[in-house]
C-alpha cells in the first residue's frame, strides 16, 4: 500500500518554496555519493590534480544528464542516480589495465544491460539469481571492497599517521551508527551527507595531514567534454569480468526500481522497469566514453521520501541542474575534492556495512535456512577475499587472458556461488 503521508505524487508539482527546498536535499545526497565514489576511482587513474578534477567534472556530468533522463523518459520515479559500486570492483580488480581498455569495458557492459532490458531478455538471466545468490552477491560486493577501504585508511602523509587515522576513523563509524539511533526523519536518512561535512571538518581540525589543498588557477568555467575515451581497446577477459558485474547492477537497478514501486504503486510499473534499466545501461555506455565510472538507480530513496512525504519526481529537475552547472566549475570540484581521505574510507566502510547486513537479511530471511545453504554462500565468500588479497605478483603470473576474471575476488566469487547453487549443490525441486 502507498504510505498514507505523502503529500506530493509521483507527478505533482509542489510550490517553488517546497520545491527549492526537497531539491536541495536530493542535491546532496546525489554529490555525496559522487563525490566518494569519484574520489576513490580518479586517484586509481591519475597522479595529477587537474586529470582528477576533470573525472570528478565528468562524473558530475553524466550523473547529472542521466538523473534528468530517468525522470523525463526512463523509469519517470523519484530514484536518486549515482555511481555503482559493483563497478568500483570491477575498476579496481582490473589492476594495471589500461585506462582504455577498462572504459571500453564499461561501453560494451552497458551495450549488454541495454539490449538485455530492451529485447525483454533480462528475466532469463534473473532466474539464475536466487535468493542465495543476491545474498552472495550483497556480501561479495562489501568484502572485495575492503582492500580499497584499507587503503584509504593507510595513506597518511608518514606511518606515525596512521594510528591516529584508524582511531579517528573509529570514533566517526561510531558517531554515525549512534546518530543512526537517535535522528529521525530526513536528519536519518541523509546521514551520510551530514556525516562527510563533520567529519571533513573535524578531520581537518584533528589530523594535520588533512589540511586544504589550495587550488588558484582553476579556470572559473571549463568543458568536460574533453580526454573522452574514443580509442577503443578491446580485452576479452576484462569484458566478460564487467558482464559479470553490470548482471549484479542489472539485480541493484531493478530492486531499485521495484522497491519505490511497491512504496508508491504507480500504473505501468513493468514499462517504468524496462525503461529504467534501458537508459541505466546507455547511461553505463556514455559514462565509458567519458572515461567514468558507470551509474545505477539507488534504493536509499525509499527511506527519504518516506520520512518527508515528497514523491515527486520534478523536485529532482533542479537538483540535477546544479549537478550539471557545478560539473563545468573546476573550482567548486577542487573544493569538494578536499574530502579527506579517512572520511571517503569511513563513508565506503559504513555503505559497505549496510550492503552486508542486506545480504545476511537475505539470506537468512529465506525459509529453511539451513548448514548447507550457509556453505552456498561462505565458500564464494571466502574465496573472494582470497583473491582480493592477492599480491600484483601473482595475479601477473595468470595466463593474460585469464588476468581480468581471476584476479577479480567479486567475479570469481560469483561464478563460484553459481556453480554451487545450479550444479554441484543444486537442491531437488
Amino acid at each position: 500500500m502507498t504510505l498514507p503521508n505523502i503529500r506530493y505524487g509521483i507527478d505533482d508539482r509542489p510550490p517553488l518554496a517546497a520545491l527549492l527546498l526537497f531539491a536541495l536535499q536530493w542535491l546532496a545526497v546525489t554529490a555525496v555519493s559522487a563525490i566518494i565514489m569519484g574520489k576513490v576511482v580518479a586517484a586509481l587513474h591519475f597522479d595529477e590534480p587537474a586529470a582528477q578534477f576533470l573525472y570528478m567534472q565528468k562524473l558530475l556530468f553524466i550523473t547529472a544528464m542521466s538523473l534528468i533522463v530517468q525522470i523525463a523518459i526512463g523509469h519517470r520515479l523519484p530514484l536518486v542516480v549515482g555511481p555503482a559500486v559493483i563497478l568500483l570492483v570491477g575498476i579496481i580488480s582490473s589492476g594495471q589495465q589500461d585506462i582504455n581498455t577498462i572504459y571500453t569495458s564499461i561501453m560494451a557492459g552497458g551495450i549488454f544491460l541495454s539490449l538485455l532490458s530492451g529485447l525483454g531478455l533480462f528475466h532469463h538471466v534473473a532466474k539464475l539469481f536466487t535468493p542465495r545468490v543476491v545474498a552472495t552477491i550483497l556480501v561479495l560486493i562489501a568484502l572485495t571492497i575492503t582492500p580499497t577501504i584499507l587503503k584509504l585508511f593507510l595513506d597518511a602523509s608518514s606511518p606515525q599517521a596512521v594510528p591516529a587515522n584508524l582511531l579517528f576513523g573509529l570514533a566517526l563509524l561510531l558517531a554515525m551508527l549512534g546518530a543512526d539511533r537517535l535522528l529521525k526523519g530526513v536528519w536519518r536518512s541523509t546521514l551520510l551527507v551530514w556525516a562527510l561535512v563533520g567529519g571533513s571538518i573535524a578531520s581537518m581540525l584533528l589530523l594535520p595531514a588533512s589540511s586544504i589543498q589550495q587550488q588558484t588557477d582553476l579556470p572559473l568555467f571549463s568543458s568536460v567534454l574533453k580526454n573522452c575515451t574514443t580509442n577503443l581497446s578491446w580485452d576479452p577477459g576484462l569484458i566478460l569480468s564487467f558482464f559479470i558485474c553490470f548482471i549484479a547492477l542489472a539485480i541493484n537497478d531493478l530492486g531499485s526500481i521495484e522497491s519505490i514501486g511497491k512504496l508508491l504503486q504507480p500504473a505501468g510499473m513493468p514499462h517504468r522497469v524496462s525503461r529504467g534499466m534501458f537508459i541505466t545501461g546507455l547511461s553505463n555506455v556514455a559514462a565509458g566514453f567519458l572515461g567514468v565510472i558507470g551509474l545505477v538507480n539507488f534504493s536509499l530513496t525509499a527511506g527519504i521520501i518516506a520520512s518527508n512525504g515528497n514523491a515527486s519526481r520534478f523536485s529532482f529537475l533542479p537538483a540535477a541542474l546544479v549537478l550539471l552547472l557545478v560539473a563545468f566549475m573546476p573550482p567548486v570540484v577542487a573544493f569538494a575534492w578536499n574530502v579527506p581521505s579517512v572520511v571517503v574510507a569511513v563513508m565506503l566502510l559504513h555503505i559497505m556495512s549496510m550492503q552486508l547486513a542486506a545480504g545476511l537479511m537475505v539470506a537468512f530471511g529465506t525459509p529453511g535456512f539451513s548448514f548447507q545453504d550457509a556453505l552456498i554462500i561462505s565458500i564464494p565468500a571466502m574465496a573472494s577475499v582470497l583473491v582480493s588479497y592477492l599480491p600484483p605478483e601473482v595475479t601477473a603470473s595468470f595466463p593474460q587472458i585469464l588476468i581480468p576474471v581471476a584476479s577479480n575476488g567479486f567475479v570469481v566469487g560469483t561464478l563460484l556461488v553459481l556453480l554451487l547453487e545450479h550444479v554441484l549443490m543444486r537442491q531437488k525441486k
